[in-house]
């Protein structure tokens, strides 16, 4: 009779693997975070007073973040412009980027629109506008307009200083000025091979940078959760949980339906492309800010497939005119006022509302707060909706804005899936096995991925 000895002589061998696999995941960054936001909510539930004092452990590591943004979309897009087959391409793949975020914006609000007419959040509140303490909203009714209006926003387009627009982390006029000196230097040709150089190995510092501080994500998204429940408190969810339950299901809808669609088109799966920027979702829900996540997310389309010109072009200018999140928000928010304060609000005044959100949602910029300013100022302008009404949501508008970021990350991500597979410039058998066996690049790569402009592929992946 055989008798499998096999156990027993290895009695450790079922335990390594498993004791790697433990090792492996603690050390994941995703994983640490998911740490750092669990405990924070129960140090802001238990210890609020303690957790109110950890507010700069969050404000610290995004203001860390921010001051890499403004470089590293000048160094990315300016070499990805340069690493272009030629300027038509990226005036092409500008002009579908501004399609696809006007198409998909315009989709949000209706979707927003449609689910708060459907679910009505705020029937049955009966608030009264009169007893409101609209002091609360002042900040943001009287400073609406240089953020939302139009030519509010064409006026911060252009920086006053090529410096100013540096010094100011203004995304959008960092692009501007990027694009300009990308169109100049590939112009100029081969004079500027020196600056390209410089550039490219200035990027690698950037990105070098970027490594170090994505070590302490746990910590800021800790501190940033802590603060959060602390401050705001867990029973402000359950006094407006219909609102805060209504946004985060449409926004679960809208990403499965709308944007699962269009990844399907492309050739990929939402699902496994979800998994592979898992890691920006938990930072951008615990630090309640998309900015925080925009390098490495340009880094991960990148090692996905698709080329630096068109990760330059379509994420950070995605972040004033793709915030789908945003523009979901805006027409539940402005419906659950409608219906809290019990005002009627025909056909007729809800497409009016909604033509006038597809331009002021357009201004907003992919950081908290500004959001508010565009919803008080869209107000004002439709005049049917109370302004008044502002103050409702104020106190829950924290637990909102998770909600809005984490679409707006998703939503920013399958523009440049969804324009590079439009433009041909998506390597489709690449990206699905990266997605397949969940290639993520290591923060230890990232210095590298500045290395070539037109072919991000780690030594890895051009392996496989």
């Amino acid at each position: 009779m055989h008798v499998d000895t096999t156990r027993s002589k290895h009695p450790e061998s079922g335990r390594k693997p498993l004791r790697k696999r433990l090792r492996k995941l603690c050390t994941a960054i995703y994983f640490q975070v998911i740490v750092g936001i669990a405990v924070g909510i129960l140090v802001g539930r238990f210890w609020p007073h303690f957790g109110e004092s950890l507010k700069p452990l969050g404000d610290v590591f995004i203001s860390m973040i921010k001051m890499l943004v403004a470089p590293i979309i000048f160094i990315t897009v300016v070499l990805g412009i340069c690493g272009a087959q030629s300027l038509r391409k990226v005036g092409r793949v500008g002009l579908k980027a501004l399609i696809w975020f006007e198409i998909g914006t315009t989709l949000a609000l209706v979707f927003g629109l449609v689910v708060g007419n459907i679910v009505k959040p705020g029937s049955g509140i009966n608030a009264d506008t009169a007893s409101l303490n609209t002091g609360q909203i002042s900040h943001y009714t009287s400073g609406g307009e240089d953020v939302s209006t139009f030519s509010g926003f064409l006026s911060h387009l252009v920086p006053t200083s090529a410096v100013g627009a540096f010094a100011d982390g203004n995304i959008l006029q960092v692009l501007f000025l990027a694009v300009f000196f990308g169109i100049a230097m590939t112009l100029l040709g081969k004079k500027v091979e020196p600056v390209k150089s410089f550039l490219d190995n200035v990027g690698q510092i950037f990105f070098r940078i970027l490594n170090m501080v994505m070590r302490f994500a746990p910590i800021g998204a800790f501190g940033a959760m802590s603060y959060t429940i602390a401050t705001y408190g867990l029973g402000s969810i359950a006094q407006l949980g219909s609102l805060i339950a209504c946004m985060y299901a449409t926004a679960i809808l809208f990403v499965l339906l709308v944007l699962g669609s269009a990844t399907r088109l492309s050739g990929l799966s939402i699902f496994r492309l979800l998994r592979y920027i898992r890691q920006e979702l938990l930072i951008g829900f615990g630090t309640a800010s998309s900015e925080s996540v925009l390098p490495q997310l340009m880094r991960k389309l990148e090692h996905l497939g698709i080329s630096r010109s068109t990760v330059g072009l379509t994420v950070p200018s995605g972040y004033s005119f793709n915030l789908d999140g945003t523009a979901i928000y805006l027409t539940l928010a402005s419906l659950f006022i409608a219906q809290a304060t019990n005002t009627h609000l025909p056909l007729a005044a809800q497409i009016s509302l909604l033509v006038l959100l597809v331009l002021t949602s357009k201004g907003g910029a992919g950081v908290a707060g500004a959001v508010l300013f565009t919803l008080a100022a869209t107000l004002e302008a439709h005049a049917v909706i109370p302004v008044a009404g502002l103050a409702l949501i104020l106190g829950i508008d924290r637990f909102l804005n998770e909600a809005r970021t984490l679409t707006n990350i998703v939503g920013n991500t399958v523009a440049s899936v969804v324009v590079a597979r439009w433009d041909k410039d998506l390597d489709v058998a690449r990206a699905r096995r990266v997605l397949r066996e969940n290639d993520q690049p290591s923060l230890d790569d990232l210095g590298g991925i500045a290395g070539t402009a037109e072919s991000p592929a780690s030594p890895a992946i051009a392996a496989k």
